[in-house]
C-alpha cells in the first residue's frame, strides 16, 4: 500500500491522497494505481497530479465529478512491487518486514513485527507478543538491529525481553 484516497478536491472529480511514500509527491510516479473495492481489483491511471498545499491532489482517469470521486474516498492505494526501485543490500520495504518473527540474543521470541514508525531520527519496530499482550518498540538501527534474514522470517535484535 503506497497510499489512501481521503477526500474530495474541487468540483471536477479530483481526489486528495494521503501518501506513504518518501518523499510524499513520489506516489505520483507509480502508475497504475490498483485498489480493491468489496473483493474486485480495479486499476486506476492517473491524468495528472500535483502537490497542493499540505497534500497531494490527482486527477483520475473517468471519474469526472465529486459524486464518483466520493465512492473512492477510503480507498487504499496499491501498485505493483516491480514498479519499486531496487533496495540496495541489507536494505528493506517495511512491508517486507511486517509478520517477521524478532527474536534477541539469547533466543528469546519478542513477538512479531505489526507496524513500524518513523520517529524523524531513525526507523522503529513495533512487536506484537500475542501470548504475553506485550509491546517492544525496538529501534530499527544498530546496535539494536542485529540482523534481518528475510529467509527465515526473522529479526534478530539485542533487546532485552523484559523492556
Amino acid at each position: 500500500m503506497v497510499g489512501t484516497i481521503n477526500g474530495l478536491f474541487g468540483v471536477q472529480g479530483w481526489v486528495k491522497i494521503f501518501s506513504y511514500t518518501h518523499p510524499r509527491k513520489n506516489i505520483l510516479s507509480y502508475q497504475p494505481w490498483h485498489i480493491d473495492t468489496d473483493g474486485h481489483w480495479q486499476t486506476l491511471e492517473i491524468v495528472t497530479g500535483r502537490v497542493q498545499s499540505k497534500t497531494i491532489v490527482a486527477q483520475i482517469e473517468n471519474i469526472n465529478d465529486r459524486d464518483q470521486a466520493r465512492k473512492l474516498i477510503g480507498t487504499d492505494i496499491y501498485i505493483e512491487k516491480s514498479q519499486l526501485p531496487k533496495l540496495k543490500k541489507d536494505e528493506y520495504y517495511w512491508e517486507e518486514l511486517i509478520g517477521l518473527e524478532v527474536i534477541n540474543k539469547e533466543l528469546v521470541a519478542l513477538g512479531k513485527v505489526s507496524n513500524l514508525v518513523s520517529t524523524g531520527a531513525n526507523s522503529v519496530l513495533i512487536v506484537q507478543d500475542k501470548k504475553s499482550k506485550k509491546e517492544h518498540w525496538v529501534p530499527y538501527i544498530k546496535p539494536s538491529l542485529i540482523k534481518v534474514d528475510l529467509d527465515k522470517r526473522q529479526i534478530l535484535v539485542d533487546w532485552d525481553e523484559n523492556f
